[in-house]
């Protein structure tokens, strides 16, 4: 038997209701602030992600799936969802529309990393992008929305985290004093620390190697190096959460691992877990670097698998929506009545089932109970003849009288 691949998960009937009902909630907070979806490609050339996430991260180095395609062009699958969607705003001349515009998604991406819990190989993120505005007013409007989906969700004990790591004006001025701190042990640091020395030292400070952690203790801060603007900015978007009551905490640690991130940064933490459940920030300069006009941004994403876990915990009662009517039938010209019932109530949302396999009464009646059909309608020869027949409740036994039209039978359920 062929299996599926590893780092990969088969979503099943049983998981795929409560999946969706966290989406529609998750979609209904995104579009209450008018956020309109967007979907790209699920493969885009490599380049995009080189100069759009950053040739010194985790992601490009070492967890991307790249291959050449027949034409012998290099061909990534994507990784994450802003530089796809900054590519599509750009090719699609969306900068001539109303600004700013607000743009989500819920998509697949692919990471060849290490397999663990809530972390795959093929996974889903759920992000947002809000492109055109620099002031911080929009940082405080993204992270008010991330804050509202997991109120949505009724997920508790979310702890947010906020940095800046400035602009490349301060940061620049940062890196001489990181590098003159790492470079005090530079040799004893992991290889792949050692080649993001001179192209982006801040990459160090994300290391996940025990012993580079060891080493970065007591680094310099890039909060410590912000130049005015920043300082300014930063500041605000502090004000304004301390206003609206949003908890935080300040983490000078955050730097995100992609690196297109300018001045505002934040993750939203699991306080069981401790682990990042969604992250996002400020990328000033990736539309520019695409090609296009300087243009502001602000976005996140989160992960769907692992807020799908503190979803499951947090609303055991949550369940499928049940089987509306089951029609139970005996006879050809019975069934075709069947048919004719179920097509016209399903046309009006209703959940309905019918026997599509020739069952006896008693193994009809037995599918109806196991499936927990809320409501039961048999059609045999004398319903047929009266046209008329009883729709039974399920759970109190209770039975009504009812014509066999489609929207007085739906009055009953």
């Amino acid at each position: 038997m062929i299996q599926k691949p590893k780092g990969t998960r088969d979503l099943l009937p049983t998981e795929s209701y409560r999946w969706q009902e966290a989406e529609r909630k998750v979609k209904e907070v995104l579009e209450s602030y008018n956020f309109k979806e967007i979907r790209v490609p699920v493969f885009e050339y490599t380049e995009l992600f080189q100069r759009g996430v950053g040739e010194t991260t985790d992601v490009v180095q070492k967890e991307m799936y790249t291959f050449d395609d027949k034409g012998g062009r290099s061909i990534t699958l994507r990784p994450e969802g802003t530089a796809g969607v900054v590519r599509a705003y750009l090719e699609n001349g969306m900068g001539s529309m109303p600004s700013p515009v607000k743009l989500w998604y819920n998509m697949g991406m692919y990471r060849y990393e290490n397999v663990q819990k809530g972390r795959l190989r093929e996974f889903h993120q759920i992000g947002a992008e809000l492109i055109g505005s620099s002031s911080y007013l929009a940082d405080v409007d993204v992270i008010l929305m991330a804050n509202q989906i997991f109120k949505a969700l009724n997920i508790p004990n979310i702890q947010l985290n906020i940095n800046s790591i400035g602009c490349p004006k301060c940061r620049s001025e940062y890196q001489k004093k990181l590098r003159e701190f790492i470079g005090k042990n530079l040799d004893s640091y992991c290889d792949t620390c050692k080649t993001r020395f001179e192209k982006n030292p801040m990459r160090i400070l994300d290391c996940k190697e025990k012993r580079c952690k060891e080493f970065n203790v007591g680094a310099p801060m890039m909060i410590d190096y912000l130049c005015d603007e920043c300082k300014e900015h930063f500041e605000k978007v502090k004000e304004s959460l301390t206003a609206l009551n949003v908890k935080f905490e300040i983490d000078s640690g955050i730097v995100r691992g992609l690196d297109y991130y300018t001045k505002t940064v934040f993750e939203f933490i699991d306080g069981d877990s401790g682990l990042t459940v969604l992250g996002g920030g400020r990328y000033d300069g990736l539309v520019q670097e695409f090609g296009g006009q300087p243009t502001p941004a602000v976005g996140f994403a989160t992960g769907v698998e692992r807020l799908m876990e503190m979803y499951n915990v947090n609303n055991p009662d949550a369940e499928e929506k049940k089987v509306d009517l089951y029609i139970l039938s005996l006879g050809n010209e019975e069934s075709k009545k069947a048919f004719e019932i179920s097509e016209k109530l399903r046309s009006q949302n209703l959940k309905i089932e019918r026997d599509i396999f020739e069952r006896s009464f008693k193994a009809q009646m037995k599918y109806a109970d196991k499936i927990g059909a809320r409501n039961l309608l048999v059609i045999g020869e004398e319903e047929l003849k009266t046209n008329s027949a009883k729709i039974k409740n399920m759970a109190t036994g209770e039975e009504k009288e009812v014509s066999l039209n489609a929207d007085e039978i739906k009055n009953l359920l």
